[in-house]
């Protein structure tokens, strides 16, 4: 690493720091996520006993990510809580149009503000960074009419920045894949039901035991659609790999699997949307 790279990733981590301290005693929203987890790590480092990182816990959260979770703030002796959010049960949730997102943030921060209140912390905190500001995030919205503070954007941190700066502190989570909740993976208009989240955790879990790192699988009703990163798709693609694909998928209860010819990418199921849906970004 050059030195001015080194100075550019200095600089950046004292913005962040300040703005921490500029948030006060905080509850930090905390998936484990590469943005949250480092928010939260650089928190506690800042604030100590200060801060809280909270995970909310409902069947839309992969348990494979809640261990993982768990284990990096056990790691790195961050204090942290569990509570249960009830976003299934919201019928504005659960009918999975493109608000979706903005119903579960708006479930999350209820239920954070609520706590904060309980421990009087200053703030609620969560993990957007400036490359978040650019992508269709209705929880966006949420976010502000609840006063949640980002540190992250505050600081001008992009991803790149993030991942930088975990891996300069030797953070082993540095180059974890994004983890966004299972209900993702459901296409618009198809109901979110424990059900389908199950059929999606249990497709994606048999997957990673068959080796694949960065993929998604897509809930479209009788079908899984399978997307595969690039670098990992001509492996894929060999007759006795797709067989067992297939097999795995199948297991989880779809009828049909198919492999998405374009690859992964982040948030394709927004690609029906209509443009106009999309230039909202979350907003009324």
């Amino acid at each position: 690493m050059t030195e001015d790279l080194m100075a550019d990733l200095a600089a950046k981590q004292e913005r962040l720091e300040n703005c921490i301290r500029g948030v006060g005693c905080m509850i930090v929203a905390y998936s484990g996520g590469i943005d949250s987890a480092y928010l939260a790590f650089s928190a506690h480092r800042v604030l100590g006993d200060g801060m809280l990182a909270v995970i909310a816990d409902s069947p839309s959260l992969a348990r494979s990510h809640y261990r993982d979770a768990i284990a990096f703030a056990a790691e790195q002796k961050i204090p942290l809580k569990t509570l249960e959010t009830t976003e299934l049960e919201r019928e504005a949730y659960a009918v999975n149009d493109a608000n979706r997102c903005f119903h579960c943030k708006d479930e999350l921060f209820t239920v954070l503000e609520k706590e904060r209140e309980r421990l009087a912390f200053d703030r609620v905190a969560y993990g957007l960074n400036l490359d978040d500001k650019k992508d269709f995030r209705p929880g966006q919205r949420a976010a502000v009419e609840h006063r949640i503070a980002a540190p992250l954007a505050e600081a001008s941190l992009n991803k790149a920045d993030v991942r930088a700066l975990a891996k300069q502190a030797g953070l082993a989570i540095w180059d974890k894949p994004a983890s966004a909740c299972l209900s993702s993976r459901i296409e618009y208009g198809r109901r979110v039901t424990p059900e389908n989240l199950r059929m999606v955790e249990e497709a994606e879990d048999a997957l990673h035991g068959l080796g694949l790192k960065r993929f998604r699988v897509r809930h479209h009703g009788a079908v899984a659609r399978i997307e595969i990163a690039e670098e990992e798709l001509p492996a894929a693609l060999d007759v006795s790999v797709m067989r067992r694909i297939s097999t795995a998928v199948r297991k989880a209860g779809f009828q049909y699997v198919a492999i998405d010819c374009d690859g992964y990418r982040s948030g394709s199921m927004n690609e029906v949307l209509p443009v106009e849906v999309l230039l909202r970004s979350g907003k009324n």
